[in-house]
């Protein structure tokens, strides 16, 4: 039902401009799709969605732009040269050291960078665990960030 609502909200934001949650629940309405206020907050916060100044002068939500592959190296390369002092892997683990108090950022920019693969990260003052799906995807990882170091 989730993915199927907010594929709808896709849909309807790109065909429409919507201003308010208002406007976009009567929306999702006229199309068979029932929804509370609470539950399209939560949706309009999951797919990220934002406000832009239209061309008619007024705001719309819309769906952030997709990350390209360089977006992503600069991103790697910015966490790499700014809190990172050592990483290694071990089977599907990613084992990353940085700068005290820096687990979590590094976690969090890895979050926010969606690679094939991770299944989740876990930050501690100091040192960031990233669980990858397969020993394959930690080394993959592992030898893409080698190549920026």
């Amino acid at each position: 039902m989730k993915p199927d609502r907010q594929s709808m909200i896709s849909q309807i934001i790109a065909e429409q401009d919507i201003e308010t949650q208002g406007q976009l629940l009567k929306a999702l309405s006229e199309r068979g799709v029932k929804s509370t206020q609470a539950t399209l907050s939560r949706d309009l916060r999951d797919m990220r969605l934002v406000k832009e100044l239209g061309p008619n002068g007024n705001y719309r939500y819309v769906e952030p732009a997709k990350n390209n592959s360089d977006d992503y190296e600069q991103r790697l390369k910015k966490i790499l040269r700014e809190c990172v002092i050592s990483y290694d892997y071990a089977q599907n683990l990613l084992i990353i050291k940085t700068l005290p108090g820096l687990a979590s950022a590094a976690c969090s920019a890895f979050d926010s960078m969606n690679i094939n693969g991770l299944v989740g990260t876990l930050a501690g003052d100091d040192t960031a665990f990233l669980a990858l799906r397969d020993n394959a995807a930690a080394m993959d990882l592992y030898h893409r960030i080698e190549q920026i170091f």
